[in-house]
């Protein structure tokens, strides 16, 4: 497999990987996957502040990972392109992966 650019690398990082470094804007894809949404339900699901969701999907709007718009006296987001929740998944797949390896490597006897 050919080097991935580092240009390519820091778009990827800049775009995708430091907006998902945050749990409650996972929690917030993952709601959008569901159905779209305005701020005020997606506050209210998830148990959030509003405020704290606003801020949180701005950023998600900024790295284009969202989309909005406006119905009536709404602001409805939704998910850009719903891949995202399959690279999710992935990592989630990942993760149990290595918890089970982990666990499976402390649980072995230990070999002298």
């Amino acid at each position: 497999m050919p080097l991935i650019p580092l240009e390519e690398i820091q778009l990827l990082h800049n775009y995708i990987c430091q907006s998902v470094n945050d749990p409650k804007r996972i929690q917030i894809l993952y709601a959008l996957g569901e159905q779209p949404m305005h701020v005020t339900a997606l506050a209210d699901l998830l148990d959030m502040p509003q405020p704290t969701v606003s801020r949180h999907l701005a950023l998600l709007r900024q790295r284009l990972l969202v989309t909005s718009e406006r119905s009536g006296s709404v602001v409805v987001y939704s998910l850009t392109d719903p891949r995202i929740l399959d690279v999710l998944d992935d990592m989630r797949r990942i993760l149990r992966e290595v918890l089970e390896r982990q666990a499976g490597v402390l649980d072995s006897p230990s070999q002298s």
